[in-house]
Formats: C-alpha cells, sequence, structure tokens
C-alpha cells in the first residue's frame, strides 16, 4: 500500500515540474533614472525584441565614484486600475546580500541577472556595470495572470543614486 502512494506522489510531482514550465513571461518596457548624473551614468536601458513572446533587457550604467554602501529598495506591482502594490516591498543591503544571499526574494532577482551580469561580486563597485541580454524569465512563485512592475531605487549611502523599473507581462499557463 506505501508503494502505491510513493509511485502516486513521485508521479504527481513529475507531473507538476513537467507541466508547469509553460508559463509565459515577457517584459514589455524598462526604464533607467539616474537621479545624481555625477555617481551614476546610465548609457542605455532598452529592451530589444526578437520575437512576439521574447524580448531581451539590455542596461549599461558607469559608476563615477566607488559604490561602497549600496541598499536596494524593491517593490513589485500588479497592474489593477493603475499599479498597486503587490507581493513584496522591501529594502535590502546589497552588499550584505552579495556576501551571504540570505534573502529569498532578493535570491529570485539574482538568480534571473547572475549569469548575463558584471555585478557579480561584492563592494564596493565603480567602472562599468551592465545587464546584457537578459531575456530567460522563470518565475519559481505561482503569480496571476497580468501585468506587473518590479521598481529598484538603487541608494548609495543611504541616497537615491538611480531607478530601474522593469514591466512584463505574465501569462499563466492553465491547460
Amino acid at each position: 500500500m506505501d508503494q502505491r502512494i510513493a509511485i502516486f506522489a513521485v508521479s504527481v510531482i513529475f507531473s507538476f515540474l513537467v507541466c508547469g514550465e509553460a508559463n509565459l513571461a515577457k517584459m514589455t518596457n524598462a526604464v533607467c533614472k539616474s537621479y545624481n548624473e555625477s555617481w551614476v551614468v546610465i548609457h542605455y536601458c532598452r529592451l530589444k525584441a526578437y520575437s512576439r513572446t521574447k524580448t531581451s533587457l539590455n542596461i549599461n550604467a558607469t559608476f563615477i565614484e566607488p559604490a561602497k554602501k549600496i541598499h536596494v529598495h524593491a517593490k513589485m506591482m500588479k497592474r489593477a486600475n493603475g499599479y498597486k502594490p503587490f507581493l513584496f516591498d522591501y529594502t535590502l543591503d546589497a552588499c550584505l546580500f552579495m556576501r551571504r544571499r540570505n534573502q529569498p526574494f532578493a535570491k529570485i532577482i539574482w538568480n534571473f541577472i547572475r549569469n548575463v551580469s558584471t555585478v557579480n561580486h561584492t563592494c564596493p563597485y565603480e567602472g562599468l556595470q551592465m545587464v546584457s541580454d537578459f531575456h530567460r524569465i522563470e518565475v519559481p512563485v505561482p503569480l496571476p495572470s497580468g501585468e506587473y512592475l518590479l521598481l529598484l531605487d538603487w541608494l548609495f549611502d543611504l541616497k537615491p543614486q538611480f531607478a530601474t523599473n522593469v514591466y512584463f507581462t505574465y501569462v499563466e499557463d492553465i491547460a
């Protein structure tokens, strides 16, 4: 009897993993703004369309001064008669995260960009920092279908320096 339950449980988990990858997440817009161009210069922040369902994000910025104390205010918004707060809204110490990687939501975002960016080391950050050809989005948490906005405000020495806003559409596969 226990063997049948184990086989059933394994088959349910396997079917969930196989069928769960059919979700579609597509970036629709990217907006980056520098609040202090004497510290951060954003050269470009754009999406490149490869097909109707695939776009890639490219961000190129130069940090003029060394950034030693970096905090990120991350906020997820969902569109419903305007963008409303959704899922998370918190500030984290980015330098501490790069040393320990112990924040769950930050780790989700980090896993998206770690292979396509130059920010894969600990503080201080100086010079050219970039995210290039980021297009693979696999959302590990269940989200309802809809339009979303990921707001990232970057604070150096607790002063806002620049913002990265990424708009995306998520379609949940119901079948």
